[in-house]
């Protein structure tokens, strides 16, 4: 029964290991940046705000990243307000 435990107990750990660094591997890509979320939320667009109630955070910031790349794929400069 000893042996068996022995055994039993360090392979379960691993498994356990392997399963939690998947589940890491996942939250690591879906991170999303302070400063684009606060973006996002101080000038909403109407269809930004209806994918973050729909369907949550990860649509509205794809909705909201390809209105800021602008028309060939770049991000457009932002304009000096101090004017």
């Amino acid at each position: 029964m000893t042996a068996w435990l022995s055994v039993l107990v360090p392979l379960l750990v691993m498994f356990f290991a392997l399963g939690m660094e998947r589940v890491e591997s996942r939250l690591r890509e879906s991170t999303v940046r302070p400063e684009e979320l606060e973006e996002l939320l101080e000038r909403p667009r109407p269809d930004e705000v209806s994918a973050l109630f729909r369907q949550g955070t990860g649509r509205a910031l794809e909705l909201f990243r390809l209105r800021n790349r602008g028309p060939r794929g770049r991000r457009p400069q932002k304009r000096d307000t101090a004017a």
